[in-house]
């Protein structure tokens, strides 16, 4: 019940923080009285926004595109959901969501509660690492972007765009100064049902610092320029003690079987609060080669990946128009998000997976940046945590298949072995993570792209938004190409 009381306190404060001026938020002009706004009304507030920006109750969420660009995902017969995304049509409105509402609103939230006083140092550490996890995708999505002037509200309107691998420097010096903060915290306030996360448990939030900061060294591992500075960070993890989350890191604040309570991705993607299945659910299906692959591979998560209709599996190749073919592409015949995905309206909206986290382990492990961790020990640990999180029976069936990209033993890639085992961990649920390794890998290998494209790869990044181009031009920097211009680290 709490939990319910507590989300219908948040819907109140988004409607609050939608429409009141920023004189009225605007905590950093006295930062000695943070009361104008609670923290414990502010941090579930970024949380939720947190979700959102994820996976939303609409389209064109960081997740949607992800699947999309992995070839994970595709379009029933009698929808045109995502024209724009088989076309790789990559411009400064594509997904423009992303880069906005992560600085208008969940950022914006964090970065009240990270000018707090001393008495609030737990809520402070809570907000650094949050702002960590979502400049990190910013870096990944567009490369250099606001950050030391980002936020300042009426102090800089137009602040300068940073080097996104400076960016990703500070963000391990933040993610340590959160983790500080935390064994320092003085015996002020502190965060419980109101962080919709960990329910105030601050070393589980000093386990997720770990595991952001294990996020950031990996996709850095690919470079061979960086090795000694990621030996380095990855022995302070190690010497902090704490290690990395022991279960999926999700957001909840008591979804509700109500109109605009429900989990985001289920509203959007699943049943409305009326039992009413959504278009979206209707339109959005796998595509042919994921079924073909997760088929061949014997792996029974497809069962829970993917629904399969009573005519049996069957996927849609991304691009190709059903009109005037003799195949039945409509819903009921097509492979339609699975229930592994779909849990129900209360689910959690996971933003960092325990498999994922086992796969970053089982990487830097086996590039002897992680000694203490057995490779193959976290390499099969993710893929357990994928079947369990998905609610799929045979792990040890499928295991013990013992084949290429399968079996650890018998993979003669162990990178691409992590890379496509974390593909479909993530499908999904992260999959904007596979695209990052898909972008500085190459894994995995294969992956088709959409008929409708005249380009030769899936994009690998995204265009600055026609709003900052029209708020703060004079520092966008002059705009990558999509489809070669890689972040620094896939480089």
């Amino acid at each position: 019940m709490k939990n319910i009381f507590k989300y219908i306190s948040v819907l109140v404060v988004v409607l609050l923080l939608a429409s009141c001026d920023d004189d009225y938020l605007d905590v950093n002009t006295d930062p000695n009285n943070p009361t104008t706004v609670t923290p414990d009304l502010v941090l579930p507030v970024g949380q939720v926004y947190t979700a959102n920006i994820m996976f939303g109750n609409d389209r064109r969420r960081l997740n949607d595109l992800a699947n999309m660009m992995m070839y994970n995902w595709s379009q029933s017969d009698g929808y045109s959901w995502y024209t724009d995304e088989f076309k790789y049509n990559v411009t400064s409105t594509f997904y423009d969501g992303i880069f906005n509402n992560s600085y208008s609103n969940a950022l914006k939230q964090y970065e009240i509660l990270n000018n707090l006083d001393v008495e609030y140092d737990n809520y402070k550490a809570i907000a650094k690492i949050m702002k960590a996890y979502h400049f990190q995708i910013l870096v990944d999505l567009y490369g250099d972007v606001p950050y030391t002037e980002a936020l300042q509200r009426g102090a800089e309107a137009t602040p300068k765009y940073d080097d996104a691998q400076t960016i990703y420097d500070d963000l391990i010096v933040q993610l340590t100064e959160a983790i500080t903060l935390i064994d320092n915290a003085t015996e002020g306030i502190k965060p419980g049902v109101d962080d919709i996360m960990y329910q105030g448990n601050m070393t589980s939030w000093k386990q997720f610092a770990n595991s952001l900061k294990l996020r950031i060294l990996v996709r850095q591992m690919s470079m061979g320029t960086r090795d000694t500075y990621i030996q380095d960070e990855m022995n302070v993890i190690v010497a902090e003690g704490s290690g990395f989350i022991t279960d999926n890191a999700g957001i909840n604040p008591g979804y509700l079987k109500e109109e605009d309570k429900q989990n985001p991705m289920w509203n959007y993607l699943g049943w409305d609060a009326s039992d009413v299945i959504t278009m979206n659910n209707n339109a959005t299906c796998a595509t042919d080669y994921v079924l073909d692959y997760l088929t061949n591979s014997n792996d029974t998560r497809i069962d829970r990946l993917f629904e399969k209709p009573a005519t049996g599996h069957f996927g849609v190749p991304q691009g190709v128009n059903p009109y005037g073919s003799d195949i039945d592409y409509t819903p009921d015949y097509v492979s339609n998000i699975g229930p592994g995905i779909l849990k129900g309206y209360d689910m959690d909206a996971v933003i960092y997976t325990l498999a994922e986290c086992y796969f970053n382990q089982a990487e830097a492990a086996y590039r002897n940046f992680l000694p203490s961790v057995d490779a193959k020990t976290a390499y099969e640990s993710g893929i357990q945590a994928s079947f369990d999180y998905l609610g799929a029976d045979g792990f040890d069936a499928y295991l013990a298949q013992g084949t290429n990209l399968i079996g650890w033993n018998n993979s003669s890639d162990k990178i691409e072995a992590i890379i496509t085992q974390k593909w479909i961990a993530v499908m999904g649920i992260n999959a904007e993570q596979s695209w990052f390794d898909y972008s500085r890998t190459g894994f995995p290998s294969g992956l088709p792209i959409s008929s409708e494209t005249g380009a030769s790869d899936r994009p690998v990044r995204l265009y600055y938004t026609a709003d900052e181009h029209s708020a703060n031009g004079a520092n966008v920097p002059a705009q990558p190409d999509a489809f070669s211009d890689k972040v620094f680290w896939g480089k």
